[in-house]
């Protein structure tokens, strides 16, 4: 087992301390409508363009969903559930509840990363930007040269390390200008400054270095064609504060100091899924007999069509740092 980065002496989800304090990891006074003022600066959002998407959350009956009707950015304004809430992770056990258990998805997730992205990990030095379980780290541990997580959930820092990994509730330990590459899944929606996460991960990469990074998609095909008031009332959740477009995770990361961005849209869910929320109006119908129809060709085909009228469920911007 290859371990961990290398580390400074000193001492998930996502914390950065050292570099400043934004979030994850050392508590930040959220200025009034951060979000906001975030897309505004980026272009793809004014107080003109702002409708209302949803009055609440699935989780918060009382905080209202925006969508920029020009841009077709998503977001939550002037909002943030605390350090807290990921530290402990109480709200998984919320989400199973909903949805059910998310292994086989996880390890489907796990699958499909380890295929799509092994030229930037295979040989090379590797950062997880809020690695959870460390499912994906582990998976690639004996091709990478090192291996780093940050995470902020208490009881999977403790189990990675246990193991054997190395894993920090920040990234205060892990030298700067060392990665080759910086991994983020499914995490730079829950932040609440972005645009100084993503700066501040930067500053891990090599010269030439590069971040992934994976978000959900503001123009899901749920969200945006089918229009399913269930999935809707699902998908909007008070820890997800930006669903991005191409072009607003475009400009996210080009402010951020990236370049040679590319963008490109993947469906992590088959079209048994798409079938279950039409039928039943509930999530989990890629787990139902419905599942029989997912055959590679199929979901192959059905990943395309979505690509060709941009819109999948998730998208995967690769970028170099500048």
């Amino acid at each position: 087992m290859h371990l961990l980065m290398a580390v400074h002496p000193a001492p998930r989800s996502v914390a950065l301390r050292f570099f400043r304090p934004w979030a994850f990891g050392v508590s930040q006074k959220m200025s009034q409508n951060r979000i906001f003022d975030t897309l505004e600066s980026l272009g793809v959002a004014t107080l003109e363009t702002r409708e209302v998407l949803a009055e609440g959350t699935r989780d918060n009956e009382h905080l209202p969903v925006y969508r920029d009707r020009l841009s077709g950015v998503i977001y939550i304004d002037d909002h943030y559930v605390g350090d807290t809430v990921y530290r402990e992770g109480q709200y998984r056990q919320e989400t199973i509840q909903r949805s059910g258990h998310r292994d086989f998805e996880l390890g489907a997730d796990t699958r499909r990363r380890a295929i799509a992205y092994a030229q930037y990990y295979v040989g090379n030095t590797v950062t997880e930007f809020g690695c959870g379980e460390g499912a994906f780290l582990r998976s690639i541990s004996g091709q990478a040269a090192q291996v780093s997580g940050i995470e902020l959930q208490s009881d999977y820092v403790t189990a990675l390390t246990e193991d054997g990994y190395r894993c920090f509730e920040n990234a205060e330990r892990i030298k700067q200008s060392s990665q080759d590459v910086v991994f983020a899944f499914h995490v730079v929606e829950h932040l609440p400054d972005p645009l100084a996460a993503l700066s501040d991960l930067r500053r891990l990469l090599k010269n030439d270095g590069y971040i992934v990074v994976e978000v959900p998609h503001a123009s899901d095909f749920l969200l945006s064609h089918l229009k399913s008031d269930a999935f809707t009332k699902f998908t909007v959740w008070s820890q997800h504060l930006i669903l991005h477009t191409r072009e607003s995770l475009k400009r996210l990361l080009l402010n951020c100091g990236y370049t040679d961005i590319v963008v490109e849209g993947i469906q992590r869910y088959p079209l048994s899924n798409h079938l279950g929320w039409l039928a039943m109006q509930a999530p989990g119908g890629h787990k139902t007999p419905l599942s029989v129809l997912d055959t590679p060709e199929l979901k192959s085909a059905y990943q395309a069509a979505l690509q060709k009228i941009d819109a999948t469920d998730t998208l995967v911007a690769i970028a170099k740092k500048a």
